[in-house]
């Protein structure tokens, strides 16, 4: 009879967090087969994983832990108990489950769950997307079997016997993604006559770049230079969508606080601008999209213009710092949308990036499988 594995996967906050996770389930699914491999998610309470997760039909289970916040709050107060009792859970989740394998993806929601797992002798795996390693990873290194990584030099956060360099984790449905689909182009109720430029500040989204969109509202809707697919993220959607109404309804823009349909929106975009986080990045280059990067100022060292820099330094992508992004990120897109020559040239180059690399992966994205000495499954 062949062995049914259960594997349990943990990480959330925002879509860096989730997608390679989901990304790894499919693989492993396709890999052993969907009756033979039970993937269960692992999230916190309230967070966005809790409806994207099932969403996908996936089991996931809350925990109550939240992150730390930086300035003195009453909410801060509370996180021993929120932390004691996400433990207290995570435990009873591995007695009762009984996992072969425990898979973090980072941010606090992966820690209660790998921590009660390591200690239980459950075989755990890391995977950090990120040029700089996160708190949670670096807590957790030390009694993990591997850390799976996108970057070189990673060695200053982890025991370098550990390190596996995988890449990023990406679906499979941006491995094929058909240029300029029609029923992208329906799916989002854009016309098929102009360029497009697709904008996302990421899952929660981003005041600047939702600034800079606004800046370049007035030129969007009356010189129609291009149609724009605008993500503004959970925290600015109804901020944004208000503003918009002295605008009317312009045909050629379309405001969405997600997007659901990622493949089509690469599909129709002739260029994004975007954060650079690892997940976006690795995508972009996957789906030879050409990029404006507007990497965060305020993320640990700086990490999101070093995942940039790594597409930017070969002329698959261009930067504009957050400090310029409203004064100048309309602009720098225009002239890019203007550029055809340009734009073709930067989706090549832009494609030998993580793009090929992830290609040449048929399992792409199952960092268990990708592992130098594979898991024993129990």
């Amino acid at each position: 009879m062949t062995k049914k594995r259960k594997i349990i996967v943990s990480g959330g906050g925002t879509g860096g967090h989730i997608y390679p996770a989901v990304a790894v389930a499919e693989a492993l699914k396709k890999r052993f087969g969907h009756d033979d491999c039970q993937i269960i998610f692992v999230g916190a309470d309230g967070k966005m994983e809790m409806t994207k997760i099932p969403a996908l039909g996936y089991r996931i289970v809350g925990l109550p832990i939240s992150g730390l916040q930086r300035r003195f709050t009453m909410h801060n107060l509370a996180l021993p108990f929120k932390v004691l009792r996400s433990l207290r859970m995570a435990s009873k989740l591995l007695r009762d489950e009984k996992p072969d394998a425990v898979v973090g993806f980072g941010g606090y929601a992966s820690l209660p769950l790998l921590w009660a797992a390591q200690r239980k002798g459950i075989p755990t795996v890391l995977w950090e997307g990120n040029s700089f390693a996160g708190l949670a990873n670096k807590m957790l290194a030390k009694r993990a079997r591997k850390v799976c990584v996108s970057y070189d030099g990673m060695e200053r956060f982890f025991e370098p016997a550990k390190i596996v360099r995988t890449g990023n984790p990406v679906r499979g449905s941006f491995d094929g993604v058909v240029k300029k689909n029609p029923e992208a182009f329906a799916h989002f109720g854009l016309p098929a006559d102009l360029p497009v430029l697709v904008v996302t500040g990421g899952s929660l989204g981003a005041r600047v770049i939702n600034e800079a969109v606004m800046a370049a509202m007035p030129q969007i809707v009356s010189e129609r230079p291009f149609s724009l697919l605008w993500q503004t993220g959970s925290y600015y959607n109804a901020e944004m969508v208000e503003r918009m109404k002295s605008y009317g309804t312009p045909d050629n823009v379309k405001v969405v606080p997600f997007i659901d349909r990622m493949d089509y929106a690469y599909s129709i975009a002739d260029l994004v601008a975007a954060r650079s986080g690892a997940s976006t990045v690795t995508e972009l280059s996957l789906t030879a999209t050409p990029a404006l990067f507007v990497p965060s100022s305020v993320v640990a060292e700086d990490h999101q213009t070093k995942n940039a820099e790594a597409i930017v330094a070969i002329g698959g992508a261009v930067l504009c710092t957050d400090a310029d992004a409203v004064e100048r990120m309309g602009l720098m897109a225009r002239e890019l949308l203007a550029d055809r020559n340009r734009l073709d040239a930067m989706s090549r180059k832009g494609r030998r990036g993580f793009g090929e690399q992830c290609l040449r992966r048929p399992f792409q994205g199952d960092l268990l499988l990708s592992l130098d000495k594979r898991i024993r499954f129990r």
